[in-house]
C-alpha cells in the first residue's frame, strides 16, 4: 500500500515537473505544427485538435467559445473512466475502516500489511490504481492541447474577452479561478473525504494557480472550463444526498 502511495505521489510530481518545464519558456517556433511531415504525434493528437479548434472557432466566432466546446466533448469522452474512478474512490472510503484495522495489526510487519491489505482489495474486486487511470488518459491529451494552442498561429494571436489567448492573463484573474475550481473540484468530488488524496485538497491548487500563471491563457481557460464540467458532472451523477439515500434505504430493508 506504501509503495502505492509514493508510486502515485512521484508520478503526480513528475508529470507536474514536466509540465512547468514546458510552460516556463512559451515559443511558438518550438511547438509549429509541420502539416507536411507531421510525427505520429501531431498527426494523430496535435493536428486533430488543432483543426477541431478551427472548425468549432468558424461555426462560433471565438476561440474562446470554441475551446469551451472541445473541452466539452473531452470530459465527455473521459466520462466513463471518470464514473469508474468515482466508484472506485466510493468504494475504498468505504473499505477505509478495514483498512485501519490491517494498518494497526501489522503495522510492524510490512510485508504483512501490504499482503492483507492486497487480500482485501482482490476480494472486494477493488483496483487502487483505478482512481489514477483518468488523470493519465488526460495528460496526453494536455500536451495535445498546449501544442495545438502554441502551434496554431491563429489560436495563438486570438483574444477572448479580455484575453490574448496566446499568452498569460495579466491581471492573474484566470489562474486564480484555474486554482478555485480546482480546489471546488476536490470538494463536490469528495476527494477531500479521502485521507489519501486530502493533502492535495491544497497541494493542487496552488500548483494549478503556478502553471496558470505562466501558461497561455488559451489553455488556463481549458483548465477552468474542464474544472467546471467535472464539478457539474459529479453534482448531477454522483450527488452525496442520492449516495446517502440509498445507503439509507439499503440498511432500513
Amino acid at each position: 500500500m506504501l509503495k502505492h502511495k509514493r508510486s502515485i505521489a512521484i508520478l503526480m510530481l513528475f508529470v507536474m515537473a514536466v509540465v512547468m518545464l514546458t510552460g516556463c519558456t512559451p515559443n511558438q517556433q518550438q511547438y509549429k505544427i509541420n502539416h507536411e511531415n507531421p510525427s505520429l504525434w501531431q498527426k494523430f493528437l496535435v493536428i486533430p485538435m488543432s483543426e477541431l479548434l478551427d472548425w468549432f472557432k468558424m461555426l462560433l466566432g471565438n476561440y474562446g467559445w470554441s475551446i469551451l466546446v472541445v473541452t466539452f466533448l473531452v470530459r465527455l469522452i473521459v466520462f466513463p473512466l471518470t464514473w469508474k474512478q468515482q466508484q472506485s474512490s466510493k468504494a475504498m472510503q468505504e473499505l477505509q475502516p478495514h483498512i485501519v484495522k490491517i494498518r494497526e495489526k501489522y503495522k510492524n510487519n510490512q510485508q504483512k500489511l501490504q499482503e492483507e491489505t492486497m487480500k482485501l482489495f482482490q476480494k472486494h474486486n477493488i483496483n487502487p490504481m483505478a482512481g489514477c487511470f483518468p488523470m493519465l488518459i488526460q495528460i496526453p491529451i494536455l500536451f495535445a492541447f498546449y501544442q495545438a494552442i502554441m502551434g496554431n498561429e491563429h489560436i495563438f494571436t486570438s483574444d477572448f474577452l479580455y484575453l490574448e489567448l496566446g499568452q498569460p492573463d495579466p491581471y492573474y484573474i484566470l489562474p486564480l479561478l484555474a486554482a478555485f475550481t480546482t480546489y471546488l473540484q476536490f470538494i463536490a468530488t469528495g476527494a477531500a473525504d479521502n485521507p489519501q488524496t486530502k493533502v492535495m485538497l491544497w497541494i493542487m491548487p496552488i500548483m494549478i494557480f503556478l502553471l496558470a500563471y505562466q501558461f497561455p491563457s488559451a489553455l488556463s481557460l481549458y483548465w477552468v472550463y474542464g474544472n467546471i464540467f467535472t464539478i457539474l458532472q459529479y453534482l448531477i451523477f454522483f450527488n452525496k444526498k442520492k449516495v446517502k439515500g440509498n445507503v439509507s434505504e439499503g440498511t432500513a430493508r
